[in-house]
């Protein structure tokens, strides 16, 4: 083995994320119950928009179970989650929970020679790696538009003011642009004396 390959084995090993399996061996049916608190090194989700931010802890509680083919592991993940309203920008706070269920198939099996590396993921030195499938699920998980309130109103375009601190009758003097230029030159009306 290489003195990379090596160094990678021994960092992955190392990672919260990565889950030892040989006590398991291959015996189908053979099960452990898995809780892992993991500290998030870098967000998941979009930044500025809601996404479970660096530093955050995420809760894992997963079920390793020996199949046929690999290890398969089910449970759930939940981690606290900021960002802001994409209506009226107040900021956001929440937890999001995802469930897992993920197949890792052995070296050599039949599910591994017939998918693509991309299509299930591989245990290697009898090891499986979390952090993918828990990323995925979770950045799936998170909206597009992320609302305060499902009913929000957003921002007056006129003055930026939140539609919901304004009242019913703010508004604010449109004038028509064809009659802009025209009112200009002419002036406010009211400031002319009047003739007689």
């Amino acid at each position: 083995m290489s003195e990379n390959r090596q160094a990678t084995t021994r960092n992955a090993a190392a990672s919260p994320w990565v889950l030892d399996t040989r006590e398991l061996g291959r015996r189908p049916g053979s099960s452990r119950a898995v809780h892992r608190e993991v500290t998030l090194e870098s967000p998941l989700g979009v930044e500025d928009v809601i996404a479970a931010p660096r530093g955050a802890v995420v809760d894992v509680d997963v079920l390793l179970e020996s199949v046929v083919e690999g290890v398969l592991v089910s449970g759930t993940a939940s981690a606290p989650v900021e960002g802001e309203c994409a209506r009226c920008l107040d900021p956001l706070s929440s937890r999001v929970e995802v469930d897992l269920t993920e197949l890792f198939a052995y070296p050599h099996s039949a599910t591994e020679e017939t998918t693509d590396e991309d299509e299930v993921p591989r245990l290697v030195d009898d090891r499986i790696d979390l952090e993918p499938v828990v990323r995925d699920a979770v950045v799936l998980a998170l909206p597009q538009v992320p609302l305060c309130t499902p009913d929000c109103a957003g921002l007056c375009p006129g003055c930026g003011g939140k539609w919901a601190d304004l009242g019913p009758d703010h508004g604010h003097e449109k004038i028509d642009p064809r009659w802009a230029a025209l009112q200009e030159r002419l002036g406010d009306s009211s400031d002319r004396p009047e003739e007689k």
